[in-house]
């Protein structure tokens, strides 16, 4: 199975809204407000069950254009942004996606590390985009997550991605209920576990679950993220942590 397919697993089974997404997304979309959003024609790049569209729809958005290649996926997100007349919803790979100069904004949250050609993925964002139209990008970050290119990678590449992710799913539970019960003990010690620590069980089991599911995640550092984004039709670009110190989140204007 491509990580495609083993997302689509992931968000067929985690497909209900939790509170704290809203908080997530805005951690991620960080130094973008409500008021970013408003009125604007936004496309979600990888949008899994829909949970990053639903707040721009919410928070006012003109329409929002959301895509991802996995059916299920696809089904869900369309189940989560029922109640909005302005969602639009398709079956696409990011490799594929032929609009040009529409939107406002574009952004992926959480794709482009996953992908074997991630600037291939950047480019086709970047000419979606009107001209000064706003990209933002969330990656994960190496600093800060040295551990798990060490620890966790190995496990991952080896054995997990190569498993069926059924099989994987219950395997979790070796990580997540360590984690759940260390989490809530300690309250840290690094902003992003003091988040994990208000999350309920189900929620933090399914973020180990989505790290050992991938047959690519890369961790990059603050150089390699410069150099991704280099050489792509974009100026006024920022790199920079999130509130909770985990991973990039790049923007930057189409030129």
């Amino acid at each position: 199975m491509s990580s495609s397919d083993r997302f689509g697993y992931e968000w067929d089974t985690y497909s209900f809204m939790d509170e704290n997404y809203e908080r997530q997304f805005r951690n991620w979309t960080d130094p973008l407000t409500e008021a970013d959003f408003k009125g604007k024609t936004i496309l979600d790049a990888g949008c899994g069950m829909g949970r990053n569209s639903y707040w721009p729809l919410k928070w006012g958005a003109g329409k929002v254009v959301s895509f991802d290649l996995d059916e299920r996926s696809v089904k869900r997100a369309r189940e989560t942004l029922k109640d909005f007349s302005n969602s639009e919803i398709a079956q696409k790979s990011i490799y594929e996606i032929d609009w040009q100069e529409t939107f406002d904004l574009a952004f992926s949250i959480g794709v482009i590390h996953h992908l074997k050609e991630p600037k291939k993925a950047l480019q086709n964002m970047v000419r979606s985009l009107k001209k000064g139209g706003t990209l933002l990008v969330w990656v994960y970050s190496l600093e800060g997550n040295e551990w798990i290119p060490r620890f966790v990678d190995p496990v991952r590449k080896n054995i997990t991605s190569k498993l069926p992710v059924s099989v994987v799913h219950t395997l979790s539970y070796l990580c997540s209920v360590p984690l759940w019960a260390f989490v809530k003990i300690f309250k840290g010690p690094t902003s992003y576990m003091k988040q994990l620590s208000t999350f309920d069980f189900w929620h933090i089991h399914s973020i180990a679950f989505d790290q050992l599911i991938p047959d690519v995640a890369n961790y990059w550092s603050k150089d390699q993220v410069k150099e991704l984004f280099s050489d792509i039709d974009l100026k006024d670009v920022s790199i920079k942590m999130p509130p909770n110190g985990s991973g990039w989140i790049v923007t930057a204007k189409k030129k």
